[in-house]
């Protein structure tokens, strides 16, 4: 973060994207060792991204960091419950950042996407296979059809990446400056509820 305030001058907006999991059948198949290597890559990445940025942060009079959760932060879905369990630390983490270091110009907020055509989703072994695994359909066509209506997705399809891009530029501008301690679903309707 140091080198790239100084190469830069400043430094204005942080974005935390990271999370990492694989399906499992049970809570059962995560050992210690799973449950922690998804909460450093998921969770502690972001808090240590997020300490060494503040200082910089602060300095510069302000900026934004806007944290990627997730759905599953408030959804129960036992393939992934260590990932769900470390979305739900970093959800809770944007509020306590945004409720300390608001009042000093730092504006902390939270994306929480469904499901979004990424690799986590599309590339060979992932989600898509997983889920078109007994179904006699292509992973693609799992993707578009099968996924979007078994989680209840109202519009009828996943989320694409720009779609979640574009909101984090919204985040990170001063156009929401009055916007703290948000979290922003992005999902298509699968939730249903607050």
């Amino acid at each position: 973060m140091h080198a790239a305030a100084e190469r830069h001058g400043r430094m204005d907006v942080l974005v935390n994207n990271l999370g990492v999991t694989r399906p499992r059948s049970s809570f059962l198949d995560v050992d210690d060792a799973e449950w922690q290597r998804v909460f450093d890559l998921t969770f502690f990445s972001a808090v240590r991204t997020s300490r060494a940025a503040l200082p910089h942060l602060l300095a510069d009079n302000g900026g934004a960091i806007v944290n990627i959760s997730s759905v599953n932060a408030r959804l129960p879905f036992p393939m992934v419950v260590d990932y769900s369990a470390a979305k739900a630390a970093l959800s809770n983490l944007t509020k306590a950042l945004s409720e300390e270091f608001a009042p000093q110009g730092v504006r902390v907020n939270a994306i929480a996407p469904g499901p979004v055509r990424t690799p986590f989703w599309t590339a060979p072994g992932g989600f898509a296979d997983v889920a078109a695994a007994g179904t006699g359909k292509s992973a693609k066509e799992t993707l578009d059809e099968v996924v979007p209506q078994q989680m209840g997705i109202s519009t009828g399809r996943i989320t694409e990446p720009q779609e979640v891009a574009e909101l984090s530029a919204f985040l990170a501008s001063p156009r929401a400056a009055n916007i703290t301690g948000a979290e922003f679903v992005i999902d298509g309707g699968q939730i249903k509820t607050t």
